[in-house]
This record gives C-alpha cells, sequence and structure tokens, in this order.
C-alpha cells in the first residue's frame, strides 16, 4: 500500500494549499473537519461580501481556551466564524467528503 505525504506547498497570496488544490490562506488553516467546514462556506458564498454582523457574547473561559486548542484558531473573532461555518455546513460536509474521494492535485508531488 503506498502512502500518500502532502507537503505544503505555497501559493501566489502566501498562503498553502489544501484539499483538492485549493489555496488555503493563514486565517483558514485550521486543522481537519474545521479548516473543510470553512473551505464548504466560502465554496458556497458564505463567506463572501462585507463583515458587517456583530455577533458577540460571554462564554466561559474553559470553553473558549478548549475551542480555540481544539481548532488551533488564535482569534476569538476567527473562532465565532470557524463555529458558524460549521454549524452552517454541519449538513453538507458527509457529501462534501465523500466527494473529495479519489481526487489527488497534480501539483502533489507523491515523492516517488
Amino acid at each position: 500500500m503506498t502512502r500518500i505525504v502532502r507537503k505544503k506547498q505555497p501559493t501566489a497570496v502566501g498562503g498553502r494549499v489544501g484539499a483538492g488544490g485549493r489555496a488555503l490562506n493563514a486565517a483558514n488553516e485550521t486543522p481537519g473537519r474545521f479548516r473543510d467546514a470553512l473551505t464548504i462556506a466560502q465554496e458556497t458564498g458564505l463567506l463572501k461580501g462585507a463583515r458587517t454582523e456583530l455577533v458577540r457574547g460571554r462564554m466561559p473561559k474553559a470553553l473558549v481556551a478548549k475551542a480555540k486548542a481544539r481548532t488551533g484558531v488564535q482569534s476569538d473573532t476567527k473562532l465565532i466564524e470557524v463555529a458558524l461555518a460549521n454549524l452552517a455546513v454541519a449538513d453538507e460536509y458527509p457529501d462534501w467528503l465523500i466527494s473529495q474521494h479519489g481526487t489527488v492535485s497534480k501539483d502533489i508531488d507523491l515523492e516517488f
């Protein structure tokens, strides 16, 4: 069985290449399904437009710390964006994940 290893590849905007060869900027460098939720939200247009909505609330410190640790997000604003994207596209995630099966970017170095 051959193991595919993806290397970090810079893009024109200084980010990384994500699943399917899509460019990810530094703000979207969250692990696993959280990054995927942001990708789905971006692909479906949910992240377009001006950032005019103000969403805030007081949360227990332990909850925020655990969420930041799990997602790798440091910004409170980005944490809320990841959480909202995860909720907004939760029903689409399984179908999107299945659609990624067998897709490998032509730019990925398979090291052989």
